[in-house]
């Protein structure tokens, strides 16, 4: 599953899948809310899930992935990229990055 296809949406049918995944308090979320839930669930399960956008280094030395839908300003659906996976790969400011995500730990 890729991030971007949850994103396109309706909350309704996004409403439709966790019920369907039998995700408690569904009709209650929000769509970012429902949208995280229903990545939780799958992965959890085994599914694989992707996302993509460009990165931005912060001077701490880790990044976020900016999303266009959002003009790349920061967002709460921005994907955490440590110091580790930007100096293992060799990232920059503005590269375009698509990979397999994982649900944060807790207290992450």
């Amino acid at each position: 599953m890729h991030l971007n296809e949850l994103k396109v949406l309706h909350v309704s049918e996004l409403l439709k899948q966790a019920e369907a995944l039998e995700i408690d308090n569904a009709s209650r979320m929000r769509k970012q809310e429902l949208m995280f839930a229903l990545i939780k669930k799958r992965a959890k399960a085994g599914e694989q899930v992707f996302a993509d956008g460009v990165l931005e280094i912060l001077p701490d030395g880790f990044g976020f992935l900016r999303n266009p839908d959002t003009s790349y300003t920061a967002s709460t659906d921005d994907i955490y990229i440590s110091p580790s996976q930007v100096r293992r790969f060799n990232l920059h400011t503005g590269d375009m990055i698509e990979g397999e995500v994982r649900i944060p730990k807790d207290g992450e």
